[in-house]
């Protein structure tokens, strides 16, 4: 049933891209304000991002430069040389609008889809975070939680996660793929090699800041729901409430933490899943990435994200730390939240997370990939040295 209506998205990803966001702002428009009250809250959210993939669209920024490698080439995309594994036709040039939105489309899939998976560790987190005196360990918290409030507490929270992180996960895959060909287009073929990590850094930290405005109101409802004793238990009845109480600044008052705490996490995501995934090829398969089959591919995938999850989880933890306990304490600040917590507080609840999010890196990433090849999306290898950059260190050793 699931695997139909993924097929069936990817179909209709295909089909209606190019609509997909003035119907989306309709429909956001056209929810009734008793039923949900989201209509004000996303709708010019979904403005926003439709202006930026506009803009996208029609920037010259599409241009990408070519990369050369070691491996046999072919020109299966024009203006790019890449290698492949195979000579399949692809769905649309890379660095295309069709490309993009796609890779958003994989986003929303690998996003959604592993957050939501992981609620039940995500709520036991977060009580270990803003209550660690109740909850005193993961076991415990599981424990805890259960036997107050029953099984049915461990999916506290779903929805908005479910929602958020889809959202974010557009923004997070898609403009990462926008901003890299943009930066690499503004410092050259040769720099873009010589200066990747860089650039991989430099893309994916602009991509969060879009992605963290696209998921903090849902952020702030699910900490709530999961944390705050006698809040409310599912998100129809939790935002209005919050609008209610505070206007829109309550679904937007952890959007600071949440950049401190997802831009150094998404940083870290891309530019070390990128450099592993290279070390890999380079020194741990046998085998050029050309010779290996889209499966072994995956399986190199998947390990280099659960590596790249790992630094993840320990990089953004105390920032993680302060946005659960800002949505539970109304009124307080993120400097006031970490006096209180103090340094040891502030790394309460590390190993839960370091387990969800290795795993959870790593299924992104698989599943982003296996978008890629299920929708036939071009995958350019690890770069290699540009010709010209090889000729110049030849002279230079002459």
């Amino acid at each position: 049933m699931i695997y139909k209506l993924l097929l069936s998205l990817a179909a209709f990803a295909h089909r209606h891209h190019a609509s997909w966001s003035p119907l989306t702002s309709s429909w956001v428009a056209a929810l009734p304000s008793s039923l949900y009250g989201w209509n004000a809250i996303l709708l010019p959210g979904f403005k926003m991002f439709s202006s930026l993939w506009e803009t996208a669209k029609a920037s010259p920024f599409k241009r990408t430069h070519e990369v050369h490698c070691d491996a046999p080439k072919k020109e299966l995309v024009p203006s790019r040389t890449i290698s492949a594994a195979s000579t399949e036709q692809h769905s649309c040039e890379y660095g295309s609008g069709k490309y993009y939105l796609l890779c958003g489309f994989g986003g929303l899939l690998s996003c959604g889809i592993t957050h939501t998976a992981v609620v039940p560790l995500d709520l036991v987190k977060c009580r270990i975070q803003v209550n660690p005196e109740k909850y005193k360990g993961v076991f415990n918290g599981f424990k805890v939680s259960v036997r107050e409030e029953g099984f049915r507490a461990l999916g506290k929270g779903w929805a908005p996660t479910c929602i958020g992180y889809s959202m974010q996960g557009i923004c997070k895959f898609g403009f990462y793929e926008v901003f890299k060909i943009l930066y690499g287009n503004l410092i050259g073929e040769e720099n873009s090699f010589l200066y990747r990590t860089s650039l991989y850094l430099a893309a994916s930290a602009s991509a969060e800041f879009f992605a963290d405005i696209a998921l903090s109101p849902m952020e702030a409802v699910k900490v709530r729901v999961q944390t705050q004793p006698g809040f409310v238990s599912t998100l129809r009845a939790a935002a209005p409430l919050i609008y209610r109480q505070e206007g829109l600044w309550g679904f937007y008052k952890g959007v600071v933490p949440l950049w401190c705490r997802q831009i150094p996490y998404t940083m870290m995501k891309f530019a070390c899943f990128e450099r592993t995934v290279e070390a890999i090829y380079q020194y741990v398969v046998p085998k050029p990435r050309d010779e290996c089959s889209k499966s072994e591919q995956l399986v190199v995938t998947f390990a280099a994200g659960y590596i790249a999850g790992i630094f993840c989880a320990i990089v953004s933890h105390p920032a993680d730390t302060i946005v659960s306990k800002l949505n539970q304490d109304k009124g307080s600040t993120a400097i006031q939240v970490a006096k209180k917590l103090g340094m040891a507080g502030l790394w309460k609840g590390l190993f839960p997370r370091i387990i969800m999010i290795g795993t959870l890196t790593a299924l992104q990433w698989f599943i982003y990939d296996a978008v890629k090849v299920t929708l036939g999306l071009p995958r350019p290898p690890p770069p290699g040295m540009p010709e010209s950059l090889r000729k110049k260190l030849e002279e230079k050793q002459q």
